[in-house]
């Protein structure tokens, strides 16, 4: 856990040095990317990226001002929104991609040679496939 955390605190300050939102933005644009027609429940974005609901829904408030997201109505369930990445949200996960691989090289890849690299994929894919 004191890896994560060194790790993920060492690639938000790069993100905020390049001017970009914190990584949980990426996480959720990632996701948009990913999901048919660019759009989730927020259930569904909460499932995929682990987000407390009640931190995922000031989140998507705080994307949605900052025109990365918007939210239209759930036609099968007129109380239910689907969030949607709009243009400036695909744009703003691409600018964050550029900071955000070099950084987890720096931080994380240059730290590991090949075969350490190759057991680290293979765990979190295990990990992953149990969840």
């Amino acid at each position: 856990m004191r890896a994560q955390q060194i790790t993920l605190a060492a690639i938000e300050q790069d993100l905020k040095a390049a001017s970009l939102p914190p990584l949980a933005w990426y996480d959720v644009l990632w996701e948009l990317t990913q999901a048919t027609e660019g759009k989730l429940r927020p259930y569904e974005i909460e499932e995929r990226t682990l987000l407390a609901q009640h931190n995922l829904s000031r989140l998507l408030d705080r994307m949605e001002k900052a025109g990365l997201v918007h939210r239209e109505i759930f036609s099968e369930d007129g109380r239910g929104r689907w969030v949607v990445i709009t243009e400036a949200g695909s744009a703003m996960r691409s600018r964050m991609w550029a900071a955000y691989a070099p950084a987890l090289q720096r931080h994380m890849g240059d730290k590991l040679d090949d075969a350490q690299a190759g057991q680290l994929a293979e765990l979190l894919a295990l990990l992953s496939r149990k969840s």
